[in-house]
């Protein structure tokens, strides 16, 4: 192992970036923060999802992409060792999912062993593996001790943490679990907190910690516009830090147009408050069925609940806007998932909600590439 550090330490000095590879790419949410970095260079990823595959080759031009199931993907697909330093990603998330079936027969959740297969054949000195909360109670608990095990089968020092997306300035209450393993002798420390949750802590004062971003923050200077409607330009300036963020290098307002609902889902959804439910819609309208969280408004002063593929379906998730009379556009849900307003998807309506729902969010993989950087200094 001490001949690897050093060669990854003369590396460094003469290449100056990190070699990575991004496995269940997305739309490239992971990447992102990598990609960003001078100290990186995201070499190839890997998406099985043409839409995805062509949305995060729009926005990575120069990352050599692999259209194909995992299943299908190795070191055969390369001319040469690409030599990686580091390993991200993380399989599809659903079959862990805690808001839907959590199934381990769900092939979906045997993915893990590819990215197992993977490891021992790129043999990175560090990856990084993202899922969703419910990975650490699947399978009476055992799911998740039982993928760190096979990592320290091939030689990884491998931790694991519940990180929530809103603690590091994402306007979003998305919790994911981050495993990290590293074949180097340092060891490896996640990000600091940065933002805490100022509704619940009015009164406490936490040092070197801004308060979460809210829905409000992130999406109030959009135009507020009403169901089955669309708009391309920009109303007002930025108002705050992170409207500026997400609005650098964009003259253009892309994707800004709102789920199509007709007048009487309209009349239905009007009936419920800021933070309100379905229980408050009148019972001689009221739908028979729905799930718990369905037919729910979020709160503006609030970070927005875990963004969706049904971002804009009213019917599936709390994702109606707190003021008007619809589910989220296309654009207010990438803001929520701090994706900056130049950042391009790719295909249907459907097909780029999925594209941002199932995406790691830019801002928390930023300061992920800073963590892992730290590991190399």
């Amino acid at each position: 192992m001490k001949s690897k550090i050093i060669y990854f330490r003369i590396y460094l000095i003469i290449f100056k970036f990190m070699r990575v590879l991004d496995l269940f790419a997305g739309v490239g949410g992971l990447s992102y923060g990598f990609y960003k970095n001078q100290n990186f260079k995201v070499i190839a990823a890997n998406e099985i999802l043409t839409d995805m595959a062509k949305a995060y080759s729009l926005n990575h031009q120069d990352v050599l992409m692999f259209n194909k199931d995992i299943k299908d993907f190795g070191l055969q697909d390369f001319d040469k060792d690409p030599n990686i330093d580091i390993v991200i990603g993380g399989p599809p998330c659903q079959a862990y999912s805690t808001v839907g079936k959590r199934l381990l027969e769900d092939p979906r959740g045997k993915l893990f062993q590819e990215y197992f297969r993977i490891l021992k054949e790129f043999k990175p000195s560090t990856f990084l593996y993202e899922n969703v909360k419910g990975l650490i109670s699947m399978n009476g608990h055992t799911l998740l001790t039982q993928i760190t095990s096979l990592f320290e089968i091939l030689g990884y020092k491998v931790k694991y943490k519940l990180l929530n997306a809103a603690d590091y300035g994402v306007p979003q209450m998305r919790e994911r679990v981050i495993i990290v393993g590293t074949l180097l002798e340092k060891e490896y420390e996640y990000p600091k907190q940065t933002h805490y949750n100022s509704f619940y802590k009015k009164g406490f004062f936490v040092e070197d910690h801004l308060s979460h971003v809210t829905l409000i923050d992130a999406i109030g200077d959009l135009p507020p516009i009403n169901a089955n409607e669309e708009s391309n330009h920009y109303l007002v300036k930025p108002m705050n830090h992170y409207q500026k963020q997400m609005r650098k290098n964009s003259n253009i307002l892309l994707d800004h147009n709102s789920p199509n609902h007709n007048s009487n889902l309209i009349n239905l959804i009007s009936h419920i408050p800021e933070g309100g439910t379905l229980l408050d819609i009148p019972e001689n309208i009221r739908p028979k069925k729905a799930f718990g969280n369905s037919y729910s408004r979020l709160w503006s002063n609030r970070p927005s609940t875990t963004i969706t593929r049904n971002l804009g379906t009213p019917s599936s998730a709390r994702c109606i806007h707190p003021f008007l009379n619809r589910g989220l556009t296309t654009r207010e849900g990438a803001r929520l998932q701090s994706f900056p307003d130049n950042y391009v998807f790719y295909g249907s309506r459907s097909s780029k909600n999925l594209q941002i729902g199932n995406a790691v969010p830019p801002i928390l993989s930023t300061f992920l590439a800073d963590s892992i950087m730290k590991l190399y200094n």
